[in-house]
């Protein structure tokens, strides 16, 4: 049985991707690494077929045109065989001994018969440069040691959501309810935690340092230059994220306020990154994207327009927008992303 199916998407990924793969083959035949070859034009589809060949009951490469990072999680998601399922990016790696901790969780589980929909863990800044690395932990907001529910949760702070680096889901439910990211798009890790929460059932979070979340490369996407130049697929993420439930139907209602607040933040982040392109065009999409808001859910766009980061990017005038990208400056140096 495989517990956990990783999905490696690598594009252009030769002078990296091998670590991301070494630092998972410590989980031996319980894992199965799924390397997606997304169009390559360097070595990484040989790397790739030298790890299948070498660890043939471990390694399986899915070798597909180029379509963008969602469409070879996609890939990786139709090819899992194993019970769970976690996206690691080509330029990051996995502890080895939270990797067995996490295993050994799994194993319990399936033999006490139980079965969980969410594993939350821990995810650490591997920032270049940067001596003391921030780990993102969920302690002081998630029970611990048992399986729980979204009315069991506590309050999560800025910069502490659930993102792809902290979550691996059931394999089974993010086939059923037919996750699809789209093809060509950045961004669409948000999509990928987003979309499965109100199929949610059973969470479990473990206290691991798990994910190691490499950020260094200029041409990075979470390079703030290289956001800006795609704010567009930013703000068609975030569309698409307004558009993908009424959240008046979520009937758990800290689960409906922690989806409006991660709303919030795609709000905020789109606003920030037009607001800091200086262009008087991007300045009249930032305008549209909030009326987007307003015409799908009024009360949505209210609760999140006259929060604390809804007024924050939306300061009228020069000024404003100066008190808002300072804003974020202060919130980058604490959080430590990008």
């Amino acid at each position: 049985m495989k517990y956990i199916s990783f999905a490696i998407p690598c594009y252009n990924s030769q002078e990296y991707m091998s670590h991301a793969i070494e630092s998972i083959l410590p989980g031996g035949e319980d894992v199965e690494i799924i390397v997606v070859n997304d169009g390559s034009k360097d070595d990484t589809l040989k790397i790739a077929r030298e790890y299948e060949a070498k660890y043939p009951q471990i390694v399986r490469v899915v070798d597909k045109e180029n379509g963008g990072h969602g469409d070879a999680v996609n890939s990786g998601l139709a090819a899992a065989s194993g019970k769970y399922f976690k996206v690691v990016d080509s330029d990051d790696w996995v502890d080895e001994e939270a990797l067995q901790k996490i295993l050994g969780l799994l194993r319990r589980l399936e033999d006490e018969e139980e079965e969980i929909d969410m594993l939350v863990s821990n995810y650490v800044y591997e920032k270049v440069g940067v001596e003391h690395k921030k780990c993102i932990h969920y302690r002081n907001v998630l029970p611990q040691d048992e399986i729980f529910h979204w009315d069991d949760i506590g309050h999560f702070h800025l910069g502490q959501y659930i993102l792809m680096h902290s979550v691996i889901y059931r394999t089974d439910l993010l086939k059923l309810i037919q996750l699809r990211l789209p093809k060509h798009t950045f961004y669409v890790d948000n999509i990928y935690v987003y979309y499965p929460l109100p199929h949610v059932r059973k969470i479990y979070y473990l206290d691991v340092d798990f994910y190691r979340y490499y950020i260094g490369r200029e041409d990075q996407s979470v390079n703030e230059k290289v956001m800006i130049s795609r704010v567009d697929q930013q703000i068609f993420v975030t569309k698409s994220m307004i558009d993908m439930y009424d959240l008046s139907k979520i009937s758990c209602k800290k689960l409906r306020a922690y989806m409006i607040n991660y709303l919030a933040i795609m709000m905020t982040v789109s606003s920030i990154l037009l607001i800091r392109s200086k262009k008087k065009e991007n300045l009249d999409k930032k305008k549209d994207l909030w009326v987007y808001l307003k015409k799908k859910d009024f009360k949505v766009f209210f609760k999140i327009r006259y929060g604390i980061l809804g007024q924050t990017m939306n300061i009228p005038g020069k000024p404003g927008r100066k008190i808002s990208s300072l804003a974020y400056i202060v919130a980058r140096r604490l959080v430590g992303f990008n």
